[in-house]
């Protein structure tokens, strides 16, 4: 498994994503579409709203599929 923020470095606004971070106490993840890369942060577009992660807690991003239609 390769660098995670070499890996998001390589994905194109759009990609949707899992980025897994450290926060005090454990872990958080991010998922959904990579809006935003700087030298220093990433921003995830969740359902929720965007999420900015420092990359410097990012621990792991993996690119998802997209979620399967909703039904009706």
């Amino acid at each position: 498994m390769g660098d995670p923020v070499e890996f998001l470095r390589g994905c194109a606004p759009g990609t949707r994503v899992t980025v897994r971070r450290r926060v005090e106490g454990g872990w958080s993840d991010a998922l959904g579409y990579l809006r935003e890369l700087t030298d220093t942060t990433c921003v995830v577009e969740t359902r929720r709203g965007p999420v900015t992660v420092p990359l410097d807690s990012v621990a792991h991003a993996i690119r998802v599929p997209e979620p399967p239609p909703r039904r009706r």
